[in-house]
């Protein structure tokens, strides 16, 4: 086969159906809906809301988050269609695959391993520090050389709390999915508890007078601030990863997907009416404008409540990526892309030998890395998948071999395309050393496909 042939080729669908038959359908549209809730809703539900409306947007931050979910809304419903007439591991790689052929499909399965793996190691690091804040309550101090990334020079050698969690997360994950899903759900559950709790005890102290002006910053803000947030609410496409785990994906796959950004848009819009309503939204500018706010009213217990939250979130965030991002490599190695090895299925029907090679290089990613300045490339990682998954509608519907007999997209060839144009303006808005660090590992991935993926490939 010539060369042009291999990187158009697309994968067969019928294969890909027959090979993840090997996973045990164990997950019900509760269990989506937890992951989904549980990578979208972390630490920035409490602190986004005040930084946004203090910088930004002011009270009409509010209106900030409804704007970015419609504009999600319209790549989540992208996404639920594809999860509902191509049920498969791999999600967005696997769709590029069948839909544009193999060398697309491998530059979003690259995106996609840069958004998760990357997005795991970052919150990690935030977990670290939220744990060592929560264990110097009780005048508990861990040393400085296992605080912190590789640094010799200021004494840090290694973040240990950060390289543990993923480890406890991974042991977790190669249990079994149903058990880790019940753990997930149970997380999630507390920190939707917690989010209520803040939203039920700040409505006591809401000052009407803060909502005014509603608009300081005039709509231009309010949309500036849109585009600001649109970011709080990725994740939601990481369900798609589970679906020959689902038990009637055609059912439940779209429910996961857009049943969490409706969750997620009222836990935001939420705490953000509530937040503006009880200070003034020039005083939220600080790190953590939820906890400021209560503590502002003397409620501390309430404040320490919002730290356990924040575990919570980063924890089920955590659980969710590391989770997607095992079946994502089993999908590309699956079809010979990567090592044969990390494409297995155990005895007990996981991809055991993936999750424990990504959980590694999240560990010491976390453990040994300062990410402060990748961490902007999650955001390129998730809207290049978006893009091409909100384009991949059109083909998508002209496939007669491919049957949906569940969900499709409304307003059909109009909103897909509107999504994708939504996609690229935002990829716009990114920084230019994101696009330079971008370029530099999308290199690396032309280079492992071009040297070895190619020559591998099972298509």
């Amino acid at each position: 086969m010539s060369l042009w042939g291999s990187i158009t080729q697309k994968a067969d669908i019928n294969q890909y159906l027959k090979k993840d038959t090997q996973f045990q359908q164990t997950l019900k549209a509760k269990d989506l809906l937890a992951l989904g809730i549980g990578a979208v809703i972390g630490t920035g539900v409490f602190i986004l809301p005040g930084t946004v409306a203090a910088t930004t947007s002011g009270p009409g931050v509010i209106l900030s988050f409804l704007i970015a979910a419609i504009v999600c809304a319209a790549a989540a419903m992208c996404y639920a269609e594809f999860s509902s007439a191509i049920p498969i591991a791999g999600s967005a790689y696997s769709y590029g695959n069948i839909i544009f052929g193999q060398l697309v499909g491998w530059i979003i399965g690259w995106a996609l391993v840069l958004e998760y793996m990357l997005a795991v190691a970052t919150v990690s690091v935030s977990f670290s520090a939220y744990f060592n804040a929560f264990l110097k309550g009780f005048n508990i101090y861990l040393p400085k050389s296992i605080s912190g990334p590789l640094d010799p020079s200021h004494s840090t050698y290694i973040n240990l709390v950060a390289v543990l969690i993923v480890c406890m997360i991974a042991l977790m994950l190669s249990r079994g999915v149903s058990s880790s899903m019940k753990i997930n759900d149970w997380m999630v559950i507390v920190k939707i508890a917690i989010i209520v709790i803040f939203v039920a005890v700040g409505l006591f102290y809401i000052k009407p007078k803060n909502w005014t002006p509603f608009f300081p910053y005039g709509l231009k803000g309010v949309n500036t601030g849109a585009a600001t947030v649109f970011f709080a609410y990725l994740g939601f496409d990481a369900v798609s990863s589970s679906a020959p785990e689902v038990k009637n994906p055609q059912r439940n796959m779209p429910i996961g997907i857009i049943g969490t950004l409706v969750i997620a848009t009222v836990l935001y819009m939420s705490v953000a009416t509530v937040l503006t309503g009880m200070m003034p939204f020039k005083k939220l500018n600080v790190a953590d404008p939820a906890a400021f706010a209560l503590q502002h009213y003397h409620l501390n217990w309430a404040a320490g409540i919002i730290s356990v939250g924040a575990l919570a979130g980063m924890f089920t965030m955590m659980v969710t990526m590391i989770y997607s991002s095992s079946r994502l490599v089993y999908a590309i190695s699956r079809d010979g892309l990567l090592p044969n090895f990390l494409g297995e299925i155990n005895s007990s029907h996981l991809p055991n030998n993936s999750l424990i090679a990504v959980s590694i290089i999240i560990a010491l990613m976390g453990g040994f890395v300062n990410l402060n300045q990748l961490a902007e490339l999650v955001n390129i990682g998730t809207l290049i998948a978006f893009t091409f998954v909100s384009l991949g509608i059109i083909p998508l519907r002209q496939r007669k071999d491919i049957v949906n007999k569940g969900f499709k997209v409304p307003l059909y060839p109009v909103l897909p395309i509107i999504s994708f144009i939504l996609c690229l303006y935002l990829m716009t808005k990114l920084k230019l050393v994101t696009w330079i660090a971008a370029l530099i590992w999308f290199v690396i991935g032309l280079i492992i496909y071009f040297t070895y993926g190619i020559h591998h490939s099972k298509g």
